[in-house]
């Protein structure tokens, strides 16, 4: 029995329902492109079943995929609007395999998906009329990703999103930048809706505070200023702090988010939280909820870079930031967190003092001091323990590319993208190579 057939041996759906909707893709190192394309098809119904194609199906359509599929599913099943996730999608979508699930439609973006033969992989559902298309979200896809890893480029990176926001910073006219500014801030708000794609969802902060405060650990209080007001901490639950660069958002951060809320949920049940009684009585004051509520500070371009050198972080912070904003394991964004949340940063932010600090086991950003002392010595520090995807972070990634530069090459030339030569790619390895020997310094204090 083949994978596909795996997939479908299960009993099929009873009837097509309008509102569960499908969409299938490779998904590969997830960024906020995908979820967009999510976040519309979820719109578009009730449900979301989303189809992930093979790392096989993908070299023979496509070229090499940087995640495996185990990888690429993560990703998909921490979307906020992912109803369930099917490994093996054909990748030619087949209506026998949609109608399976009880999928009537299928969503996919307005640029054109062709397979190894150049015909359009949606070709049968838009015979039958099962089809639909949602806008392709501008300026992001996987290969512009992979672009930026090869030719070293840092002209993503923003300094003050804030301002870029408003229109006050970026290129262009301050006409352009002030349209810019707007469409980045409308899809703030769409990211940071609840798991229909269509309420109010995540609470959305800016802190604001020097460079030094950012980068070293000082005790300046810095600004908490709300950008979207979302649903908030409801009754019981406990407020948990966790940060990060979160760059290339990918299975190492989404495995240290999902074990911190099971960390929770393991905690509660221990007091009672899944007690008849207590879902009850949360269910008659309108509905049931989680134990816990995740706020996720997410650090400015230039705090990474002043740690990882090179052209890190890969995604700037808006785009990092929306990436953390879909995931269904966070209720709350501060952009522009401090790497070392210091007492006055932790007692004054808006959700109160955190009832735990979470930290996982990365070895990502090279480490002078200890940037968890303060809650350390507060009492609420935690830190999650070691997993299967811990060594999974924008570094690996970058190194996977740089192994096989060759396919993704042709990869790149096949979306038209500019070739990178051997002056490039030996430009890349120097840097990291030099990085890494300054990191090893840090560490021994020579």
């Amino acid at each position: 029995m083949s994978s596909e057939q795996e997939v479908l041996s299960g009993p099929p759906a009873p009837e097509l329902l309008d509102d569960r909707i499908w969409v299938d893709g490779c998904w590969d190192f997830f960024h906020h492109g995908h979820a967009g394309a999510m976040l519309q098809a979820r719109q578009l119904g009730t449900e979301l079943y989303v189809g992930v194609h093979s790392d096989e199906s993908i070299l023979e359509n496509k070229g090499p995929t940087v995640m495996n599929l185990r990888e690429r599913l993560a990703a998909v099943d921490a979307c906020r609007w992912v109803t369930r996730s099917v490994a093996y999608a054909p990748y030619v979508t087949q209506l026998d395999f949609i109608s399976h699930f009880g999928c009537k439609y299928v969503v996919h973006g307005d640029d054109i998906t062709s397979d190894s033969s150049g015909e359009d992989c949606y070709r049968f559902v838009k015979a039958a009329g099962r089809f639909k298309v949602v806008k392709r979200t501008p300026s992001i896809s996987t290969t512009d990703l992979v672009g930026r890893m090869l030719l070293c480029t840092r002209t993503h990176f923003i300094k003050s999103l804030e301002k870029v926001l408003a229109g006050e910073e970026g290129s262009g006219t301050e006409a352009e930048r002030k349209s810019e500014g707007d469409a980045m801030l409308k899809r703030i708000h769409q990211y940071a809706t609840d798991e229909t794609g269509k309420n109010p969802g995540a609470d959305v902060y800016f802190w604001s505070a020097s460079t030094a405060a950012k980068t070293e650990p000082t005790e300046e209080k810095g600004t908490f200023r709300p950008l979207l007001k979302g649903s908030g901490p409801k009754i019981g639950q406990r407020v948990v702090y966790v940060d990060g660069g979160f760059d290339l958002f990918s299975s190492g951060h989404i495995e240290f988010l999902r074990q911190v809320v099971l960390i929770e949920e393991n905690l509660a049940r221990k007091d009672g939280w899944y007690d008849e009684q207590a879902v009850n009585e949360r269910k008659g004051k309108g509905a049931d909820y989680g134990p816990v509520f995740v706020v996720a500070g997410v650090h400015d371009d230039e705090v990474i870079n002043s740690w990882k050198g090179i052209n890190y972080p890969i995604m700037n912070i808006y785009e990092r930031g929306l990436c953390v904003l879909q995931c269904r394991y966070v209720n709350a964004v501060i952009f522009g967190a401090p790497f070392s949340p210091t007492k006055s940063y932790l007692t004054t932010s808006p959700w109160g003092i955190p009832d735990a600090v979470y930290h996982g086991p990365t070895a990502f950003m090279p480490l002078l001091d200890d940037p968890y002392t303060a809650p350390k010595e507060m009492g609420i520090f935690q830190e999650v323990p070691r997993h299967d995807f811990q060594d999974v972070n924008a570094g690996t990634i970058v190194q996977r590319i740089m192994k096989s530069r060759d396919l993704y090459e042709e990869r790149q030339r096949r979306k038209g993208m500019k070739a990178v030569g051997e002056a490039e790619h030996r430009q890349r390895e120097v840097l990291e190579e030099e990085q890494r020997l300054k990191e090893e310094k840090m560490a021994t204090g020579t």
